[in-house]
């Protein structure tokens, strides 16, 4: 079984090919989110890898539902608790990491008038 630094590894090699794309758009820039470093728009974070190389976005709850119904990500949970608006999708699903991130920034930054 691969080790979570093996799987952050992998991850990055899908995530950060997308992150340096997003960081040529306005107001977007990394940042800290769980002790990993996370896209964030207008200050807020709406993507990164998590330590067990799955992504997270935020995205609204009800896309969430439907990401989670077709086995595409499920919602992120900490501590046995759901994240509302939070997703994790699996580095076996990263053909869609790309789209979800724009989703997700396109999200967060309507969250802030954006």
């Amino acid at each position: 079984m691969a080790s979570d630094h093996d799987a952050m590894r992998r991850a990055h090699e899908h995530f950060d090919p997308i992150a340096e794309r997003e960081l040529t758009l306005p107001d977007v820039d990394m940042g800290r989110m769980f002790s990993t470093d996370g896209l964030r728009v207008g200050g807020k974070v709406y993507a990164f890898v998590a330590h067990d190389g799955t992504l997270v976005v935020k995205l609204p709850q009800p896309r969430i539902d439907q990401l989670d119904d077709t086995g595409v990500g499920a919602h992120m949970r900490m501590r046995g608790r759901e994240m509302r608006e939070w997703a994790t999708v699996p580095l076996e699903q990263a053909a869609v990491w790309e789209g979800l991130v724009d989703e997700a920034r396109e999200f967060v930054a309507s969250l802030a008038g954006g």
